[in-house]
């Protein structure tokens, strides 16, 4: 199933806590229903963004992983 992409947030880089700290502000920004690719190279958003996404009640559609680089698809709730 494919998803359109509202807005894409490249945390490429960066290290811990920075990209949920970067995700948590753009998805404020975001209306509900929408959604927000994050691409990041932080072994730990694997575990970060999945309790991200729980804690405040959003949807993660997807998460990937291909050549040492993490996507993931979140739906704002």
């Amino acid at each position: 199933m494919t998803h359109n992409i509202d807005t894409v947030l490249d945390t490429t880089g960066l290290l811990c806590p920075e990209p949920v700290m970067l995700l948590h502000k753009s998805i404020r920004e975001l209306e509900v229903g929408n959604t927000i690719e994050v691409i990041a190279t932080d072994p730990a958003t694997t575990r970060d963004i999945p309790k991200f996404c729980h804690f405040l009640g959003h949807v993660l559609v997807s998460q990937a992983e291909l050549n040492g680089q993490y996507r993931y698809c979140i739906q704002k709730a």
